[in-house]
């Protein structure tokens, strides 16, 4: 059974996920079992899914249970009591570049207990303008996560740094060790943040583990609803979802 495994939460991306799947197979290191959790999707993203288990060993999981957090909670617990002692996740709208797992691995593998990584805009989806807006925003949100009190308390064992879900993995050790992602909407990457940091130091960034990010969400709700969504001030009378 292979030790590292890549979990990707999807909810009705037949029209994206085979992207995502191709970047998978172009990765450098392909020592991974996939496992795509289907968040009840009403289309074809599990069958998609599944016609990938030619290239790697894949896994599709279907979690009835609502939420971004209770998906990927639902495929990291899979994964763990199937033998993953290694895992990575990123998103079914998004494409991580070839040295992504590598960069993963190497890290986890020399005493990160949890690495995230850089992500910047898609190319596919907005020109220049739309990608630097994405820059500035995640720069913003990164910014002020630094400055909320509630981020620099004592009780942490590392200093905040803002990170996205869909570009971190962790080790099974530890993610049992802080309780897991928040079973929840979106968004849940501050929450699952302050428990590892409550839990442990070995928290490392790295510049060579890149994902490129969907930017839909800040076409769906502009750039002053994108800002409140990332402050964690909700999503207003938009769905918390933009699919």
């Amino acid at each position: 059974m292979t030790a590292l495994w890549v979990i990707v939460p999807a909810y009705n991306e037949a029209a994206r996920i085979r992207q995502t799947l191709d970047a998978l197979a172009a990765q450098t290191d392909t020592g991974f079992e996939l496992l795509v959790v289907d968040n009840g999707s009403t289309d074809g993203t599990a069958e998609i899914a599944r016609g990938f288990s030619a290239l790697f060993p894949t896994h599709v999981v279907i979690e009835r249970e609502k939420g971004v957090g209770c998906a990927v909670d639902t495929g990291f617990r899979y994964a763990m009591e199937r033998g993953a002692t290694l895992l990575a996740r990123t998103d079914a709208d998004c494409l991580p570049r070839p040295g992504w797992l590598a960069a993963a691995r190497s890290e986890l593998t020399t005493g990160a207990g949890l690495v995230c990584g850089r992500i910047t805009a898609r190319r596919d989806e907005h020109g220049l303008a739309g990608r630097a807006m994405f820059r500035v925003l995640v720069a913003l949100a990164a910014f002020f996560g630094r400055l909320r009190p509630a981020h620099r308390s004592g009780e942490f064992h590392a200093p905040y740094r803002m990170h996205a879900g869909n570009n971190m993995a962790i080790t099974a050790e530890l993610y049992r060790a802080c309780g897991g992602m928040p079973r929840r909407p979106s968004p849940t990457d501050r929450t699952f943040l302050n428990r590892v940091r409550r839990t442990t130091s070995a928290i490392r960034h790295s510049r060579t583990m890149v994902v490129e990010n969907s930017t839909r969400r800040l076409a769906a709700y502009g750039i002053r609803g994108t800002a409140k969504w990332y402050l964690d001030r909700g999503s207003g009378a938009l769905t918390a979802d933009p699919r």
